[in-house]
């Protein structure tokens, strides 16, 4: 067991969050008055990658390969069980921590993957969705000062929670070492990097796996260093495994909550969003030790109290008929089915002229796109960086959304990603295909470049 060290601010409920000037400001017109919001909004800002990149492939009709939600309907079993819950009158609050039946569905999937017994009473905290599990993680563990480690490229929501929370988050980056392939697998973690920061007010380090983008999956080789490292320095880990499913070829997903030594000091994540392809249902979950679960729910029955009864019910069916063996092949199902989808986007990819880094994992695949003339998309005075001016000119002038992975990266590492870009695969054949139809428009623009 180690001792336990969480937010003081649970102990003064009128505590307020320390401002960061680093983090960009709002910058919509607000009222005059000094007292009008709180500064933590500081941190963030109204404008976002999201918000302006999915009204322009509205406007321009483009195909979205950028946000990460399949446009394919969920598996019957999945939406007749969330059919029958509402039918069933499960409409009502669910249980805070979660509804009975998911969480005893989730420890029995779950306990064999940790090597544990999982106890779906203490155990088992059910979220909306893994961005409320990654809120009420931070919020539960940090206090102004303390320090987060966090991986690049990271997901969004990790820095702005620590920030929301007063805490200083930290960036090591992955590595690329090529050794001639360009894969997920080539991206390394600098374990000597990483110990260089921790210090004294150190107290959580995030990790991602299978990870968002570049679609890396670690290797229980390096999660037992990772592992050490936190042990050594008496750290907490987040693991955000909501990528588990999309795992393909010889990579294997491993918890590093079932590692040696962590179950006490790891809080594991996971999605049905990510897992049953409804990302509009909002479920997610946290297991951890009974320490860290109750602390986890002290926040999230203040956030949200409880998830969504019906959507919970269809999730724990699911998970039943996975556990009984009646869909004992869903998962293995769906891994085939997103490599499939895969190998056709990073073909198409190839085709056009762009060079992909295959993913291990997830639904991403980054690109690199240095084929193409730089002249088309960037502009000196142009404020955004060179990865956000080649997305933003892809989905106008080319009709295909991507993301710049750059928002993915902390300023002083953003330039690791200046000539790649991000493309999901969660999508239809047809969405990929025609995707790759108009990207085949780069290679014109190639060949009828003034010589």
């Amino acid at each position: 067991m180690i001792p336990f060290r969480f937010a003081k601010s649970w102990n003064n409920t009128s505590h307020i969050l320390k401002n960061h000037q680093k983090y960009r400001k709002i910058t919509t017109k607000m009222s005059e008055n000094p007292k009008h919001l709180a500064k933590r909004l500081d941190t963030l800002t109204p404008q976002s990658v999201w918000t302006e990149f999915t009204p322009l492939a509205v406007k321009h009709g483009a195909v979205n390969l950028g946000q990460g939600f399949p446009d394919f309907p969920a598996d019957s079993f999945i939406l007749e069980a969330n059919k029958k819950a509402v039918e069933g009158n499960l409409n009502q609050y669910a249980r805070s921590m979660g509804h009975l039946r998911l969480t005893n569905a989730l420890s029995e999937f779950y306990s064999p993957k940790l090597n544990r017994k999982i106890d779906p009473m203490k155990e088992i905290l059910v979220t909306m969705g893994a961005t409320e599990a990654l809120y009420v993680s931070i919020t539960a563990l940090i206090n102004p000062g303390d320090e987060v480690l966090l991986i690049e490229p990271f997901y969004d929501t990790y820095p702005i929670n620590t920030v929301l929370a007063g805490g200083v988050p930290r960036f090591v980056p992955l590595r690329f070492q090529s050794n001639g392939k360009d894969s997920a697998g080539s991206y390394h973690l600098d374990l000597k990097e990483l110990e260089s920061l921790i210090n004294e007010k150190t107290k959580v380090l995030i990790i991602n796996t299978p990870q968002n983008i570049p679609g890396k999956v670690y290797t229980k080789q390096e999660l037992e260093s990772i592992a050490e490292l936190a042990k050594k320095h008496n750290l907490y880990v987040i693991s955000d495994e909501v990528y588990e499913p999309m795992v393909y070829d010889d990579s294997v997903h491993l918890s590093i909550a079932s590692l040696p030594g962590m179950a006490d000091r790891t809080i594991t994540i996971g999605s049905a969003g990510k897992s049953f392809s409804v990302t509009g249902w909002k479920t997610g979950w946290v297991i951890a030790s009974p320490t860290l679960t109750e602390a986890l729910w002290m926040v999230h029955q203040n956030v949200a109290f409880s998830g969504n009864t019906p959507a919970q019910e269809a999730i724990a069916v699911g998970f039943e008929k996975i556990n009984s063996g009646e869909q004992k092949d869903y998962f293995k199902n769906m891994a085939e089915e997103f490599k499939g989808r895969r190998d056709l986007l990073c073909q198409l990819l190839k085709d056009a002229g762009l060079r992909p880094i295959v993913p291990e994992g997830s639904y991403f695949v980054l690109a690199d796109y240095s084929s193409v003339d730089k002249s088309l998309y960037f502009k000196e005075d142009d404020s955004k960086s060179q990865d956000y001016q080649f997305a933003r000119w892809l989905l106008t002038d080319i009709g295909v959304a991507a993301i710049p992975p750059s928002v993915f990266y902390s300023k002083e590492h953003s330039h690791l990603v200046e000539n790649l870009t991000r493309f999901c695969f969660c999508k239809k054949e047809e969405t990929i295909r025609e995707a790759g139809k108009r990207l085949l428009k780069l290679n014109e623009l190639r060949e009828n470049k003034p010589k």
